[in-house]
């Protein structure tokens, strides 16, 4: 009888060695977490949050008895009374009007001339009045300074000059422009008052005239040239109404800041 080997299988049969060289499987790579969208779920819930907290507060607020206001320091407004029936308020009289003054004859609103003064040889025809022709011939550009008056609804110029010791004179206008939508005494005074501290002119901004929210005074450096005087110069301008103010002073010596000043402020006086 042969005998016969019974092969039982093996009950730990080792695995055997993957090859060199030989590819593994590829394994899937773990997902991550949407950041974004739980930021949003926050931001959302922030939000309600806030939303809800304002609405609970108000309507808390609203239940509530109102707070009194402490009283006010003047109880009631004082009226002036009504005039009795039939019976109309008295006008200024003219020499409070001041519209009624600049309607009147603009030259009676000149500063006078000073005792002792004498009259500008060099002023022409002193009958207190300047035509358009003559103011714009001063400026630099006559054609577009007459054009740039009438633009402005320039209406009349009254003037007076005068001359006091050897070589002081002396000029004062008063420029006058239509009442209306425009502000012509503004404008034109502004512009001049606006190339003062150029070095052609004053090189300074001035000083600010008592009495006046816009005016000005200034006085100019000494010009000198070889051959002639030295020659002193000062200005002012400023404007009440529709009434613009120029003063020019010029002479061979030193003019001091009050005699402009106080000039200025008699002539602001009058208007």
């Amino acid at each position: 009888m042969e005998a016969t080997e019974a092969v039982e299988p093996a009950q730990n049969t080792p695995v055997p060695a993957p090859e060199p060289g030989a590819e593994h499987p590829a394994r899937s790579a773990p997902r991550r977490r949407r950041v974004g969208r739980t930021l949003a779920l926050i931001a959302v819930a922030a939000v309600i949050g806030l939303v809800g907290g304002t609405a609970v507060g108000y309507g808390i607020q609203a239940e509530r008895e109102p707070t009194a206001l402490p009283p006010l320091n003047q109880p009631a407004l004082a009226y002036p009374k009504p005039l009795p029936k039939g019976q109309k308020a008295k006008p200024l009289p003219a020499s409070e009007d001041r519209q009624a003054k600049a309607q009147g004859d603009l030259r009676k609103l000149l500063v006078p001339k000073p005792a002792g003064a004498k009259d500008d040889e060099f002023a022409g025809d002193d009958d207190g009045w300047m035509s358009p022709e003559v103011f714009a011939s001063a400026f630099t550009k006559p054609a577009k300074a007459f054009s740039y008056q009438l633009e402005l609804e320039q209406r009349r110029i009254a003037a007076r000059y005068w001359k006091t010791g050897e070589h002081r004179y002396v000029e004062v206008r008063l420029v006058q422009y239509r009442s209306g939508a425009g502000l012509g005494a503004q404008d034109h005074i502004e512009d001049q008052q606006s190339y003062m501290p150029d070095e052609e002119y004053a090189e300074s901004e001035g000083e600010e005239l008592k009495g006046s929210t816009n005016g000005r005074y200034y006085v100019f450096p000494v010009e000198r040239k070889a051959g002639y005087l030295d020659c002193y110069e000062a200005r002012a301008y400023f404007y009440r109404g529709d009434i613009a103010v120029e003063i020019f002073m010029s002479d061979t010596k030193k003019i001091a800041e009050k005699d402009i000043r106080s000039l200025a402020e008699r002539q602001l006086a009058r208007l």
